[in-house]
């Protein structure tokens, strides 16, 4: 990966940080999880409202780590307006780039989390907020966590 792209991935990171997008409660969700990563202390909950099968409005509130909370706000503007295959679909994907560091061949922000690979730990960092969403499409109310996760 050139220096340049490393640069921009880390500002895609940092921006979303800095000014987490989608964060707070939505008034309206009918799905709420919540996702904790004991480790590091890391905390997510998220707010989904469905509108059939579709994603039609999607926040969260949290605490934590950079990567926790940059991959909390960058998941909300990825899966919003999607259906729920779509959202597992896209977690897959980004599964498989945190884990093995591959580069998506299209350029997208979750291309942003590809260096993670090289901190095991931070892993479960980047997906606590996927892991609760993926609760709230399933209506599970029992909240995701990290403890047990090989992730």
């Amino acid at each position: 990966m050139s220096s340049d792209l490393t640069e921009l991935y880390q500002q895609v990171i940092l921006d979303h940080n800095r000014r987490p997008r989608n964060r707070g409660r939505i008034p309206n969700a009918n799905r709420v999880a919540h996702g904790d990563n004991p480790s590091c202390g890391d905390q997510c909950t998220v707010y989904l409202r469905l509108d059939g099968d579709r994603i039609a409005d999607l926040s969260f509130e949290g605490s934590g780590c950079a990567i926790s909370q940059a991959s909390a706000s960058l998941m909300t503007t990825q899966i919003k307006g999607k259906t729920s295959a779509e959202a597992r679909e896209l977690y897959d994907h980004f599964h498989d780039i945190v884990t093995s560091g591959r580069e998506p061949e299209e350029i997208s922000d979750l291309a942003a989390f590809a260096g993670v690979h090289a901190y095991p730990a931070r892993i479960k960092c980047a997906t606590l907020g996927w892991h609760a969403v993926l609760n709230a499409l399933k209506d599970d109310p029992t909240p995701a966590t990290t403890e047990n996760a090989t992730e």
